[in-house]
């Protein structure tokens, strides 16, 4: 397909290269062989490209096929697999007894991570106001100093 669509860009070079003819409302004048050889040669590569594209399909749908047959045997071995366990009733019982386990101990790790995030949030927090604390101090300090600086100043500037 890349041959077709180099020898279509080759095509639609010539074309806008054309020279206009005055007084025929735009109409331009091609070299017409040029164009009809280039269209051989694309007539030549379509039969190899479409026999191409077609293997791909075909391909593509035996793959599809294949698949299809693969996966209705997973889902007959599935429900011959699920025919025992229900028979099995102490494999029942050890699996719903597992399943509980599971939850149970997806319940505490999830308590645990809700108390170590609100730890961690707290901690956040305590030292974000710390921080603030301290500017806030450091700010009022500052301030302090440049109101004792103007009372005891000589009135002039020391830029």
């Amino acid at each position: 397909m890349k041959r077709v669509e180099e020898l279509l860009n080759e095509i639609q070079g010539i074309m806008e290269d054309a020279k206009a003819v005055p007084l025929t409302g735009g109409k331009s004048l091609i070299d017409t062989e040029q164009i009809l050889d280039i269209i051989d040669e694309i007539q030549d590569s379509l039969p190899s490209e479409v026999r191409q594209a077609k293997n791909i399909v075909a391909d593509r749908s035996q793959i599809i096929a294949e698949a299809k047959r693969e996966a209705e045997g997973i889902i007959r071995e599935a429900e011959e697999k699920k025919k025992q366990m229900v028979n099995e009733s102490e494999i029942v019982r050890a699996a719903h007894a597992q399943a509980n386990e599971i939850l149970n101990d997806v319940k505490a790790k999830t308590a645990d991570m809700r108390r170590a995030a609100s730890e961690f949030v707290e901690d956040v927090m305590k030292k974000t106001d710390e921080a603030i604390t301290y500017q806030l101090t450091e700010l009022r300090k500052t301030r302090q100093n440049i109101k004792m600086t103007q009372k005891t100043g000589t009135g002039t500037n020391n830029f």
